[in-house]
């Protein structure tokens, strides 16, 4: 089995911010999972199959088996490794909300997403 990964945009002040939080929650357990942070190595997305700004736009989560996690399903993928949080990930993971999540994350990240490019972040 493999390494956590965790796929993110530090360019982003918000996401940057979201990150830097779940890494303090994680404390040492931090150091069980990869951070990437794509604004810096934007060849990372390679190894995701993914668009440069796909990923720039949503959090992507590749688990231990290898499985890629998208959007709202990365952050039910990274709650449930972060102590305190895997009632928030059980609770995501719930069929009837877990469309409702998807629906208000993928909102909310199209609209951050274009905050950021009018800001010029990247």
């Amino acid at each position: 089995m493999g390494k956590t990964k965790v796929y993110y945009n530090s360019a982003c002040p918000v996401c940057n911010a979201g990150i830097e939080y779940q890494q303090r929650k994680l404390g040492d357990s931090s150091d069980e999972i990869e951070w990437i942070d794509v604004h810096s190595r934007n060849e990372a997305v390679c190894d995701l199959n993914q668009d440069l700004e796909a990923v720039r736009e949503r959090l992507h989560v590749v688990d231990e088996a290898g499985e890629l996690h998208v959007g709202a399903d990365a952050f039910a993928e990274l709650w449930s490794k972060t102590p305190g949080q895997s009632a928030w990930a059980r609770v995501a993971r719930v069929p009837g909300l877990r469309s409702v999540w998807r629906v208000l994350y993928n909102g909310f990240a199209a609209l951050l997403y274009r905050w950021n490019r009018v800001n010029r972040h990247w």
